[in-house]
C-alpha cells in the first residue's frame, strides 16, 4: 500500500521547519505548502515543497488528492501581536478565513487528522498565573481572537464529520535546532530570547524591557519558555495519538514553570560571556504579570516528555543560530 502523505502548511517557518525536520527524519511522506511571506525555502530539509497559499482552495484540494493526504499540520499564520492590533483584518483574513477554506478542502478530501498551531494568547489576561485548558478564553488582541475562532471552527467541524484534531496552545516558543541546521530567522522578531541574542551578536543595539514593577519576584514579567524542538516533538506525538485512534483534544504546550525577563537576560549574559545592553520602559498594555502552562494534560494524553527544559540550553541554541546567521551575513 502506498504511503499516505502529511501536508504541513507554513512548513518553511520557524516552528513548521522544525516539525518538518523531525517528520522527515522519520521517513514520513511530506508536502510543505508555504507562500514564503515570512518563511525561508532553505529551512525545508525534507519533503516536496509547493509555493502557494492556504487560501487557494484549488491548489490545496489538488495537493490533498494527488498526495493522498491523511493528516494536515497547520502552521501558516501571521503571528505578530502589535501588527494584529494595527491591522486586524489582515489577521482575520489570513489566520481565520484561510483556515476556514483549508478545513473545507480537508472535509471534501476526507482528511482524517488535523493538528492546529494555536496560542496561549487565547487566554488573554487570566486571573491565575497557571493556565489550564479549562481556563476561560478571553483574547485581548486580534491575533489571539483569530486563532481562537479557528479553534472553534475546527471543533465544530470535527463534531459534524469524521475529522479528528489536536489543538496545541503554545506558550513562549524559543531556541533553535540543537544541530544548527535550521533556526529562528524571523524578520523583525518580537520574541524576547530572539531579540536578546540579536543584541548579543550586535544585530540590535539594545533590548527594551517593558515593566519592572510587576508583582513577581524581581518585578519583571514571567513566561513559560518551551524549546522549539520539544514543541516539534509534541506535534509528532499528537499525530501518533490521532493515528492510534485518539479523540479530538486541546492541549497546552509549555514546561509548567516560568522564567522572568530578568532571569532570561541573566542567562543570555552567562551564555554570551558579555552583558547585553538593556533599556527599561513602562509596562505595555495587556501584558499579564505571569503566564505559565498547566501541562498535566499533555503529559497524560500524549506521553510527551520534553528533552530541553533548561533555560541556558534554550539560550545557547538561540545564540548559536544567531552567530551562524551573522557569519553568513544574514
Amino acid at each position: 500500500m502506498a504511503q499516505k502523505g502529511i501536508l504541513v502548511t507554513g512548513g518553511a517557518g520557524y516552528i513548521g521547519s522544525h516539525v518538518v525536520k523531525q517528520l522527515g527524519s522519520m521517513g514520513e511522506k511530506l508536502v510543505i505548502l508555504d507562500n514564503l511571506s515570512s518563511g525561508f525555502r532553505e529551512a525545508i530539509l525534507f519533503g516536496e515543497f509547493v509555493e502557494g497559499d492556504t487560501g487557494d482552495t484549488e491548489l490545496v484540494s489538488k495537493i490533498l488528492q494527488q498526495h493522498d493526504i491523511e493528516a494536515v499540520i497547520h502552521f501558516a499564520a501571521h503571528t505578530i501581536v502589535p501588527e494584529s492590533v494595527e491591522n486586524p483584518l489582515k489577521y482575520y483574513g489570513n489566520n481565520t478565513c484561510k483556515t476556514r477554506n483549508l478545513l473545507q478542502c480537508c472535509q471534501q478530501a476526507g482528511v482524517s487528522h488535523f493538528i492546529f498551531s494555536s496560542t496561549a494568547a487565547a487566554y488573554g489576561i487570566p486571573k491565575d498565573t497557571i493556565c489550564s485548558e479549562d481556563t476561560v478564553t478571553a483574547p485581548i488582541n486580534p491575533y489571539g481572537s483569530s486563532k481562537l475562532m479557528s479553534e472553534m471552527m475546527l471543533r465544530d467541524l470535527s463534531a459534524a464529520s469524521s475529522l479528528r484534531h489536536v489543538i496545541l496552545r503554545y506558550f513562549n516558543v524559543a531556541g533553535s535546532d540543537p544541530e544548527s541546521q535550521i533556526g529562528q530567522s524571523t524578520r523583525n522578531a518580537t520574541l524576547l530570547i530572539k531579540v536578546a541574542v540579536e543584541v548579543a551578536v550586535g544585530k540590535r543595539e539594545k533590548l527594551l524591557v517593558f515593566g519592572d514593577d510587576y508583582p513577581t519576584l524581581d518585578g519583571t514579567g514571567v513566561r513559560d519558555y518551551i524549546h522549539v524542538s520539544d514543541l516539534a516533538d509534541a506535534h509528532i506525538q499528537a499525530l501518533d495519538y490521532l493515528r492510534k485512534g485518539g479523540g479530538s483534544n486541546l492541549l497546552n504546550c509549555g514546561y509548567g514553570h516560568g522564567y522572568s525577563v530578568r532571569e532570561v537576560i541573566d542567562a543570555v549574559n552567562r551564555v554570551n560571556g558579555t552583558p547585553i545592553k538593556i533599556e527599561h520602559h513602562p509596562r505595555r498594555a495587556g501584558d499579564p504579570p505571569a503566564l505559565v502552562a498547566a501541562v498535566d494534560k499533555i503529559h497524560r494524553t500524549l506521553n510527551w516528555t520534553p528533552k530541553y527544559d533548561d533555560l541556558d540550553f534554550i539560550v545557547k541554541t538561540s545564540l548559536d543560530w544567531e552567530r551562524k546567521l551573522k557569519a553568513e551575513g544574514k
